[in-house]
């Protein structure tokens, strides 16, 4: 007996294959607007969210606008002195980096220790907060005489000009701008300890927003008159005036020097104080082990 035939089927309709995929580049190979995007977003989100950063973009131009602007107008009024200008602006150069140099290398080092993790390490040792205050100061000595130093010894064979033709009053100045210097630089320290790095912008620019109201380039009566007051609150402007006062009239102020060192005492007392409470509160509450996070 034959097998039954086979069912006939219809032939079924062959789909057709999609064409083979072209190979690609990688896409990291190609440029893309929304990764650049993203990352601008980021950094746009990062300055948003601190005021520190914001102002720091603001502050650079307007002191240099500021700075530049009271130069130029005291140069224009005192035509009397334009022959003494070049040791002027050399000698307050020289006595404002030590006020700089000073409050640097109080917050430079104590920001070495923050860059290492290093102050939990240092205080569960038996240092003291305030032998690490004394440590600072005496650094930023050093530091001061060796960048000052070197600056005012190479003005003489480069513009003939000494600064220590000043004579005795210019260890008196040199106390002073050093003492405030080191007033302000624990004043940044304990900021350094409060925001962390997100501060350390300004710890940088701080002490050059008392460049136009110290008068170091010019008489404090440039200065608009509501703004005389302030500049004199500070023991630089005392410093700068009495400078100009012995290399145009070759007088010694007493009169500015003891009110430099008295507002300085008040400063440096400050300073101290901040920092100190600063560091007492960064310690109660955990802080030194993750400072400038």
């Amino acid at each position: 007996m034959s097998a039954p035939p086979a069912t006939l089927r219809p032939p079924q309709p062959v789909a057709p294959q999609p064409p083979a995929p072209r190979a690609m580049a990688p896409s990291h190979l190609y440029f893309s607007a929304e990764r650049v995007g993203a990352m601008a977003l980021r950094y746009l989100y990062l300055l948003r969210a601190s005021w520190t950063r914001i102002i720091e973009i603001i502050y650079w131009p307007t002191m240099q606008m500021v700075l530049w602007g009271l130069i130029s107008r005291y140069v224009l009024t005192a035509t009397t002195v334009l022959h003494q200008a070049a040791g002027l602006f050399l000698a307050a150069v020289l006595l404002w980096e030590v006020l700089f140099r000073s409050q640097m290398g109080v917050h430079t080092m104590f920001q070495e220790e923050m860059y290492a993790r290093n102050l939990g390490h240092l205080f569960i040792s038996p240092l003291r907060p305030y032998e690490m205050v004394v440590a600072l100061l005496s650094v930023s000595l050093v530091r001061t005489l060796l960048s000052a130093g070197s600056a005012a010894l190479l003005a003489i064979p480069l513009y003939h000009f000494s600064i220590f033709t000043l004579g005795l009053p210019l260890l008196a100045f040199f106390v002073n701008l050093l003492i405030f210097g080191w007033a302000f630089g624990l004043v940044l320290c304990a900021m350094l300890l409060r925001f962390g790095f997100g501060a350390e912008g300004l710890a940088w620019a701080g002490i050059f927003a008392l460049t136009p109201i110290a008068g170091v380039y010019y008489p404090i009566a440039t200065l608009p008159e509501w703004l005389q007051p302030v500049a004199l609150a500070f023991p630089a402007a005392y410093v700068f005036e009495g400078m100009r006062a012995v290399l145009l009239r070759g007088e010694f102020r007493t009169d500015l020097f003891f009110a430099a060192l008295a507002l300085n005492a008040v400063y440096l007392a400050l300073g101290g104080a901040v920092f100190l409470i600063s560091f007492g509160v960064a310690r109660r509450r955990g802080l030194l082990l993750q400072v400038g996070e």
